[in-house]
């Protein structure tokens, strides 16, 4: 249990049945893809603040330096870089969400997972979902392909799903991993592949691809299509500048080549009746 000076409460909600999503912007967020996907749930299914969580202990403000700006009505405030915590209600039939976005903090991880943990135990959340970004050999002229793991291999089977296969140096989301399957809570991982040679944000096509394989896997809405357009935008954006570079182009082509046979995943239906089936079955047991 963490701190209650930690996470701080400012409401409750009563929720049905809901997914825990997290996004933290930091390395695991190329181009603020992940973080920027919370934000439009947030405002889509128009959320509602939950609880914050201090960043007090987890941040060495030399490093992550809090702001200072006026708000609306000219008043000067410091913002630091908190945790947040919001519910939002979807339509009768689905589960609702509680949402979590911030900064992947610098120290006491194992501290801060405890804190999502607590989060997730606080609002009954069955399943947590974690998004990410990854720099990665896609080309921009293809679907940004989003990669899903569980380590639960019920969920991962039920879900079309990988299993865990990264050994290496990992992130606050790894920890968070470890500890929820620890406490028996199925985690999933989503993390969308982002172009190396295109780096920087927004990305509205990686963005739109983690919406769109969240809204697959789970049944809920989440506004994917309006990206449509940015999207295409982006991509347009990005074509000028690769003709302009033959040698760029050139190797544009040879990713194209390494991703053009791509899995065709099950229908969304089928998906979220597989996440519904399973989640029941923990239930019953």
């Amino acid at each position: 249990m963490s701190d209650a000076r930690v996470l701080r409460w400012s409401a409750s909600a009563e929720l049905d049945r809901p997914l825990l999503v997290v996004a933290l912007e930091g390395m695991f967020d190329a181009a603020e893809a992940a973080t920027t996907a919370v934000g439009r749930l947030c405002r889509l299914h128009h959320a509602t603040e939950l609880a914050e969580i201090d960043p007090e202990p987890f941040f060495n403000f030399q490093s992550q330096r809090p702001t200072i700006a006026f708000d609306e009505g000219g008043v000067r405030a410091i913002e630091w870089p908190v945790g947040r915590c919001s519910a939002a209600s979807t339509p009768p039939g689905r589960r609702d969400l509680v949402l979590v976005t911030g900064i992947e903090p610098h120290m006491r991880w194992r501290t801060y997972a405890g804190t999502l943990l607590e989060v997730a135990r606080a609002t009954g959340a069955e399943l947590v979902i974690t998004l990410g970004a990854m720099v990665s050999m896609a080309p921009h002229t293809r679907p940004l392909g989003v990669v899903g793991s569980a380590a639960d291999p019920d969920i991962a089977d039920r879900l079309g799903l990988g299993r865990p296969s990264y050994q290496g140096p990992t992130g606050l989301v790894g920890v968070l991993h470890d500890r929820l399957q620890a406490e028996g809570l199925p985690v999933v991982s989503l993390r969308v592949s982002v172009p190396h040679y295109v780096p920087g944000p927004p990305n509205p096509e990686a963005t739109r691809s983690l919406l769109a394989r969240l809204e697959l896997i789970t049944g809920i809405r989440t506004g994917h299509a309006e990206l449509d357009r940015p999207a295409r935008e982006w991509r347009q954006r990005i074509d000028d500048a690769v003709a302009s570079d033959d040698e760029l182009s050139a190797y544009v082509r040879q990713l194209e080549e390494q991703v053009d046979e791509l899995e065709v995943l099950p229908s969304g239906d089928d998906l979220a009746a597989e996440l519904e089936a399973y989640l029941r079955d923990r239930r019953e047991d």
